[in-house]
């Protein structure tokens, strides 16, 4: 899609956005809010907006139009604020409403069910020979946590429904909100504005009926009960979309699916399902990359690789990316093929993630002791083929994505993984992206990319291997084609197909 075509699009879609939004009430729900307020040393409550392309088209989407969005409290400030209008970027305002769960109730919905049980079992972490294991405590943090604060959720979404007199949209969010639309239902059965459509976005991946029988039936009957409850079900990719549905077929008594038209039919309710790829701000990332900030860690990265080519990873500290294999892949590359040695960087830039799970806190111990073997066996004096920088900080981030020679992205699972469209959009060397076939990414950017298999140690080191060595012209070529698919996919493409979707179905 060309600058002309690519323009006309998002007319299209800003001008569906007004017509299709327009007398209606907008509800947003999911467990972190488009802002987080705090005190400051003097004990005055600030806020800061939320980062990340969805908040941008959430809250763009709510800019003009009575919206509220609805949020579990983070901190104190949050749950002093507990509601009001929060202004946006340019004339807009957007109404929060936090929810306030007990702490106890808090960490069995969050740390207990949706991290780890639901978070691994959909990302195909569990062996099923030694987990999951559910227990006692499973089931205290499912009744006593997961269900508790998703009860809440839809009360206060059911507050906003009764008090509008405008049909209502209902957007949800994620993992952490499955119950949420059947409790919500109830809560409305006799509430006399009917006019109420709700969509429910799923953000990472959907197994196959097979990986979901590790749960208990009670607990995946609740979970397919919850999401059949919603009008419009999105997904990541076609694969998810289906393997939802084939889910339902094989443990939902008494549904009926349409796989051709994606629909099913439980309950007396029709849901449709669709796959929506989520994608970038291209223009909020590029407006970042030519930063000062982001020039100063771009200089900074250049003199810790000294000329040597550079290869990239940039993820959160978490089993499901796969970067104890990554690095044992560049270790195999050296080996295999020594020419490297001393004249390539790796780079990881890691963000620590949920420190509080003991799973998450042995990966990161596993992620250094793997990078210190690679540093210790092929590394000299003037050489470390590996350096690892521990810390949240998304411009030091873009920087290293400007260099890359090769981004690596070889997740177990991912639902999406923005950091693969986010590395080619702001590249400067037209680098090679090497991608797991089991991130959503794949999808759209199979053609320019080079796809592993996430557990092949060898293919992914030979991968490496092929990236570096990689004539010009085609890193150009495959270059162009990844720039040219993301741009012509944006965040706003992401947003406008989910609208269109709800106006072709009359939702």
């Amino acid at each position: 899609m060309d600058k002309d075509s690519n323009s006309i699009r998002r007319q299209d879609c800003q001008t569906l956005q007004t017509e299709y939004l327009a007398g209606r009430k907008l509800i947003l729900v999911s467990n972190r809010g488009p802002v987080a307020f705090a005190y400051d040393e003097n004990g005055e409550r600030t806020v800061q907006r939320g980062g990340g392309g969805l908040v941008t088209a959430l809250t763009g989407l709510a800019q003009h139009v009575d919206a509220t969005w609805i949020a579990a409290a983070d901190t104190q400030a949050d749950k002093d604020f507990k509601e009001g209008d929060v202004p946006l970027d340019g004339d807009g305002k957007i109404r929060v409403k936090f929810i306030d769960p007990d702490p106890t109730e808090y960490e069995g919905y969050y740390n207990n069910i949706s991290n780890p049980l639901l978070w691994f079992l959909q990302h195909n972490m569990w062996d099923g020979v030694r987990t999951p294991t559910v227990n006692r405590d499973t089931w205290n943090a499912w009744n006593d946590g997961y269900v508790k604060v998703n009860e809440q959720f839809a009360e206060a979404i059911a507050e906003e429904v009764k008090a509008s007199d405008k049909p209502c949209l209902v957007m949800m969010q994620d993992y952490h909100l499955y119950l949420a639309p059947q409790f919500l239902r109830r809560k409305l059965r006799k509430h006399k504005n009917k006019n109420m459509k709700l969509m429910h976005f799923i953000h990472i991946p959907w197994p196959g009926p097979e990986g979901w029988a590790m749960l208990p039936r009670d607990m995946r009957q609740a979970i397919l009960d919850g999401l059949c409850s919603v009008d419009l079900l999105g997904f990541q990719t076609k694969d998810d979309a289906l393997n939802f549905i084939r889910t339902c077929e094989s443990h939902m008594p008494r549904v009926s699916v349409n796989f051709k038209h994606g629909r099913i039919w439980v309950h007396n309710h029709s849901t449709h399902v669709r796959d929506f790829p989520i994608s970038i701000d291209v223009d909020a990332l590029r407006s970042l990359a030519g930063s000062d900030e982001v020039s100063h860690y771009r200089e900074d990265i250049q003199g810790l690789t000294k000329d040597r080519k550079l290869i990239v990873r940039i993820d959160r500290t978490e089993p499901s990316k796969n970067i104890v294999r990554g690095f044992e892949a560049f270790g195999e590359m050296l080996e295999l093929h020594p020419e490297h040695r001393g004249t390539v960087k790796f780079l990881g830039l890691f963000v620590p993630s949920r420190l509080g799970v003991d799973e998450y806190q042995n990966y990161l111990d596993e992620i250094m002791a793997s990078a210190g073997r690679v540093n210790a066996q092929y590394g000299s004096s003037d050489w470390e083929p590996i350096r690892i920088l521990v810390g949240q900080d998304y411009p030091r981030a873009i920087a290293a994505l400007q260099l890359y020679d090769v981004l690596l992205v070889n997740a177990i699972a991912d639902g999406m993984n923005l950091v693969a469209k986010e590395g080619p959009i702001v590249n400067k060397h037209d680098g090679v992206v090497v991608l797991s076939e089991r991130t959503g990414a794949r999808q759209q950017l199979e053609s320019g990319a080079i796809v592993i298999s996430p557990y092949d140690i060898y293919a992914t080191a030979e991968a490496l291997n092929n990236a570096l060595h990689m004539p010009k012209k085609e890193r150009a070529e495959r270059a162009n084609r990844l720039r040219w698919s993301i741009e012509r996919e944006d965040i706003a493409e992401w947003l406008c197909l989910q609208l269109e979707t709800l106006k072709e179905l009359r939702l």
